[in-house]
């Protein structure tokens, strides 16, 4: 079961470009930016334990 929210982006666009005062729309695509940059950072952060657990471990050996 799936549902389609592509109505949801066309109305959020239309409301957030109407707007005068576009400090909404600035909150909405650093929100954007925001939980863009985590799933990378995550990725990033574990690469690098992987990456010196087994560097630290190889260089002991």
């Amino acid at each position: 079961m799936s549902i389609s929210a592509e109505a949801q982006c066309a109305m959020c666009r239309a409301v957030l470009e109407s707007e005068e005062d576009q400090s909404t729309a600035q909150g909405i695509n650093d929100g954007i930016v925001y939980l863009m940059a985590i799933p990378y950072v995550l990725v990033a952060g574990i690469g690098y334990i992987v990456y010196w657990k087994f560097f630290k471990t190889k260089t002991e050996a």
